[in-house]
């Protein structure tokens, strides 16, 4: 039933937004996307190119993700980590969160002794505060999900502006409203990005020792003599965790086999498995381009 009334309700909202915008002379295009779409490369690809046009083209893009067909195993979840998620792939100045109180406070607005918080430099800032109360009764996130979108966004060397939707104008200006999250990492703008934040992931992959410190430390290509055990049911493209002989997850990445292959090819060479199996088996189970250090 939601899935089909999202597909009604699409529609109507793009076209409140395209009445909008048109007021102030903007074209806007509708982009629908999955947690599924982002981290398969030649979708990612897709979807990038997209974005990037629509922009070069001064049209607004209104992104959302695509109800219709998502599924709990393909979902973002909600829109904050959504827009996290979209701004690091448009090279975005910026990201700007949207709510109904005018920034993060030390507890909920309202609360005596609750105050504003004007600057957050890192997640040290942040240690006591309580944000566990839910938001709009019609949302799906909360201060939460703001603050794990926050946490996407700056990681990725975006700063990031938390602030009631009537300042929406003075938080994009640059004014003095909200709270501002300082950037604390590199700018990253790869479907990595979404491997890490956004993929559910579909089984795991258990390494040895060795596998795992040259996984984490050398930012290697996953092979498969450094695999001792494969866990769940996948098939080549999905997201596999990738972990330690003590569970630790140690990466994210996407298998380059199905999960029924895999095991016939544990703890062999690339050499060993081109001589028994062929050269199509002669490949590492996740590539260094399909792979980030999470650990």
């Amino acid at each position: 039933m939601q899935q089909a009334a999202a597909s009604v309700g699409q529609g109507m909202l793009i076209a409140a937004y395209s009445r909008a915008f048109a007021r102030h002379g903007l074209t806007v295009g509708q982009v629908l996307l999955t947690a599924d779409d982002m981290v398969r490369r030649t979708h990612y690809g897709n979807a990038q190119r997209a974005l990037s046009r629509l922009l070069e083209l001064g049209i607004v893009p209104i992104v959302n993700e695509n109800d219709t067909v998502a599924t709990d195993e393909i979902r973002f979840g909600d829109n904050d980590r959504l827009a996290a998620l979209v701004a690091t792939v448009v090279h975005a100045d910026a990201l700007v969160l949207l709510t109904d109180v005018d920034g993060l406070y030390t507890a909920a607005p309202g609360t005596e002794g609750a105050r504003r918080i004007d600057v957050v430099t890192g997640p040290d800032d942040l240690a006591g505060i309580d944000v566990s109360r839910h938001g709009s009764a019609v949302g799906t996130g909360g201060m939460i999900t703001k603050l794990e979108a926050a946490a996407i966004a700056t990681s990725s060397g975006m700063p990031v502006v938390l602030a009631a939707a009537v300042d929406a104008a003075p938080a994009v200006a640059g004014e003095d409203v909200g709270t501002l999250f300082v950037a604390t990492g590199k700018r990253s703008a790869t479907r990595l990005t979404w491997l890490k934040h956004a993929a559910k992931t579909r089984g795991q992959l258990v390494l040895d020792a060795g596998a795992a410190r040259a996984v984490a430390g050398r930012r290697a290509s996953l092979l498969a003599a450094g695999v001792t055990a494969v866990r769940g049911e996948f098939e080549a493209g999905d997201a596999v965790e990738i972990v330690g002989p003590d569970g630790v997850i140690v990466a994210r990445g996407l298998a380059a086999f199905p999960a029924h292959e895999m095991p016939a090819m544990l703890g062999m060479s690339t050499s060993e498995l081109k001589n028994s199996l062929g050269e199509h088996f002669a490949r590492p189970l996740v590539h260094i381009d399909d792979l980030i250090v999470v650990a």
